[in-house]
Protein backbone atom coordinates (compact mmCIF):
# COMPACT_ATOMS: atom_id res chain seq x y z
CA UNK A 1 0.00 0.00 0.00
CA UNK A 2 0.98 3.56 -0.59
CA UNK A 3 0.60 6.97 1.06
CA UNK A 4 2.42 10.07 1.17
CA UNK A 5 4.98 12.01 3.41
CA UNK A 6 5.67 15.54 4.03
CA UNK A 7 8.39 16.97 1.77
CA UNK A 8 10.16 20.43 1.76
CA UNK A 9 11.65 21.82 -0.84
CA UNK A 10 12.88 24.95 1.16
CA UNK A 11 11.27 27.19 4.52
CA UNK A 12 8.40 28.53 3.24
CA UNK A 13 6.24 26.03 4.93
CA UNK A 14 7.05 27.40 8.49
CA UNK A 15 6.12 31.08 7.24
CA UNK A 16 2.51 30.21 5.96
CA UNK A 17 1.05 27.81 7.94
CA UNK A 18 0.16 27.79 11.23
CA UNK A 19 1.22 25.04 12.45
CA UNK A 20 3.70 23.22 9.66
CA UNK A 21 4.12 19.53 9.63
CA UNK A 22 7.68 17.80 9.92
CA UNK A 23 9.11 16.66 7.16
CA UNK A 24 8.58 12.94 6.95
CA UNK A 25 5.42 12.82 8.68
CA UNK A 26 2.67 10.80 7.03
CA UNK A 27 -0.34 12.85 6.02
CA UNK A 28 -3.53 12.91 4.15
CA UNK A 29 -5.94 15.56 2.36
CA UNK A 30 -7.70 16.97 5.99
CA UNK A 31 -10.61 18.62 4.23
CA UNK A 32 -12.48 17.65 6.69
CA UNK A 33 -10.72 20.34 9.47
CA UNK A 34 -12.71 22.80 6.29
CA UNK A 35 -16.38 21.49 6.86
CA UNK A 36 -17.88 24.27 8.68
CA UNK A 37 -15.65 27.08 7.10
CA UNK A 38 -17.25 29.73 5.18
CA UNK A 39 -15.78 32.83 3.13
CA UNK A 40 -15.04 34.74 6.93
CA UNK A 41 -12.97 31.90 7.88
CA UNK A 42 -10.40 32.11 5.00
CA UNK A 43 -7.76 34.85 5.77
CA UNK A 44 -3.95 34.95 6.60
CA UNK A 45 -2.56 31.81 7.51
CA UNK A 46 -6.21 29.89 7.97
CA UNK A 47 -6.66 30.57 3.78
CA UNK A 48 -3.11 29.45 3.20
CA UNK A 49 -3.88 25.95 4.86
CA UNK A 50 -7.43 25.59 3.34
CA UNK A 51 -6.28 26.40 -0.34
CA UNK A 52 -3.60 24.08 -0.29
CA UNK A 53 -2.35 22.07 2.94
CA UNK A 54 -2.14 18.94 3.38
CA UNK A 55 -2.68 17.50 7.16
CA UNK A 56 0.21 15.39 8.80
CA UNK A 57 -0.98 13.01 11.40
CA UNK A 58 1.33 13.58 14.14
CA UNK A 59 1.66 17.29 14.35
CA UNK A 60 -1.81 17.73 12.67
CA UNK A 61 0.63 20.60 10.95
CA UNK A 62 -0.08 21.71 7.58
CA UNK A 63 2.22 20.59 4.25
CA UNK A 64 2.22 21.96 0.96
CA UNK A 65 4.05 19.25 -0.91
CA UNK A 66 3.54 15.33 -0.24
CA UNK A 67 5.43 12.46 -1.69
CA UNK A 68 4.18 8.71 -2.48
CA UNK A 69 6.02 6.11 -0.91
CA UNK A 70 5.22 2.58 1.07
CA UNK A 71 3.65 2.53 3.71
CA UNK A 72 3.44 -0.83 6.12
CA UNK A 73 0.51 -2.24 6.87
CA UNK A 74 1.38 -1.85 11.06
CA UNK A 75 2.25 1.94 10.19
CA UNK A 76 -1.07 2.42 8.37
CA UNK A 77 -2.81 0.89 11.50
CA UNK A 78 -0.73 3.50 13.75
CA UNK A 79 -2.11 6.32 11.66
CA UNK A 80 -6.07 4.97 11.24
CA UNK A 81 -5.91 5.06 15.23
CA UNK A 82 -4.02 8.64 15.88
CA UNK A 83 -6.58 10.43 13.78
CA UNK A 84 -9.51 8.57 15.53
CA UNK A 85 -7.79 9.79 18.53
CA UNK A 86 -7.78 13.21 16.86
CA UNK A 87 -11.24 12.95 16.27
CA UNK A 88 -11.83 12.54 19.51
CA UNK A 89 -9.64 15.22 21.00
CA UNK A 90 -10.03 18.00 18.61
CA UNK A 91 -14.04 17.42 16.67
CA UNK A 92 -15.97 16.15 19.35
CA UNK A 93 -16.19 12.02 18.22
CA UNK A 94 -17.87 10.43 21.43
CA UNK A 95 -14.98 7.44 21.33
CA UNK A 96 -12.11 6.29 19.45
CA UNK A 97 -14.05 3.59 18.48
CA UNK A 98 -17.01 5.49 16.46
CA UNK A 99 -13.90 7.19 14.97
CA UNK A 100 -12.13 4.31 13.79
CA UNK A 101 -14.35 4.03 10.59
CA UNK A 102 -14.22 7.53 9.58
CA UNK A 103 -10.54 7.83 10.33
CA UNK A 104 -9.75 4.96 8.20
CA UNK A 105 -11.90 6.18 5.12
CA UNK A 106 -9.83 9.55 5.66
CA UNK A 107 -6.24 7.36 5.43
CA UNK A 108 -7.73 5.00 2.88
CA UNK A 109 -9.11 7.98 0.39
CA UNK A 110 -5.18 9.26 0.60
CA UNK A 111 -4.50 5.15 -0.55
CA UNK A 112 -6.52 5.49 -3.02
CA UNK A 113 -4.96 9.22 -4.71
CA UNK A 114 -1.11 7.14 -4.28
CA UNK A 115 -1.68 3.46 -5.26
CA UNK A 116 -1.18 4.55 -8.99
CA UNK A 117 1.65 6.46 -8.56
CA UNK A 118 5.39 5.91 -8.57
CA UNK A 119 7.52 6.51 -5.32
CA UNK A 120 8.63 10.04 -5.23
CA UNK A 121 5.92 11.16 -7.33
CA UNK A 122 4.90 14.60 -5.80
CA UNK A 123 1.14 15.36 -4.91
CA UNK A 124 -0.49 18.73 -4.34
CA UNK A 125 -4.27 19.69 -3.24
CA UNK A 126 -6.23 22.89 -3.97
CA UNK A 127 -9.14 23.47 -2.46
CA UNK A 128 -12.16 25.82 -2.92
CA UNK A 129 -15.77 26.77 -1.41
CA UNK A 130 -18.39 25.95 -3.27
CA UNK A 131 -22.29 26.08 -2.37
CA UNK A 132 -22.16 22.27 -2.13
CA UNK A 133 -19.06 22.63 0.19
CA UNK A 134 -15.49 22.12 -0.34
CA UNK A 135 -14.13 21.16 -3.54
CA UNK A 136 -10.68 19.62 -3.71
CA UNK A 137 -8.71 19.13 -6.12
CA UNK A 138 -5.19 16.84 -6.54
CA UNK A 139 -2.28 17.63 -9.01
CA UNK A 140 0.31 15.01 -9.48
CA UNK A 141 4.11 16.08 -10.26
CA UNK A 142 5.52 13.03 -11.89
CA UNK A 143 9.56 12.34 -10.10
CA UNK A 144 12.40 13.52 -12.07
CA UNK A 145 15.19 11.45 -13.31
CA UNK A 146 16.70 13.17 -10.14
CA UNK A 147 15.83 11.65 -7.07
CA UNK A 148 13.76 13.47 -5.07
CA UNK A 149 16.65 12.52 -2.06
CA UNK A 150 18.89 15.06 -3.91
CA UNK A 151 16.68 18.03 -2.66
CA UNK A 152 14.62 16.84 0.11
CA UNK A 153 14.42 15.13 2.57
CA UNK A 154 11.15 12.57 2.86
CA UNK A 155 12.67 9.23 4.71
CA UNK A 156 12.20 7.63 7.76
CA UNK A 157 10.73 9.60 11.08
CA UNK A 158 12.44 6.77 13.61
CA UNK A 159 9.11 6.37 14.40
Amino acid sequence: MKLARAIHFDESDTRVFHSPARTGEWCVSGGFEFSNWGEADLDGKARQAFSNGWLGLETFGRVTFVAVTQVEEAEYNVLVTALAEHFVAYYGAPSVDAAMPVARDEVDHMAELCEDHAPNTLLTVARELTDAGVRETFRVIEAQDAGLEQFAIHGDTGN
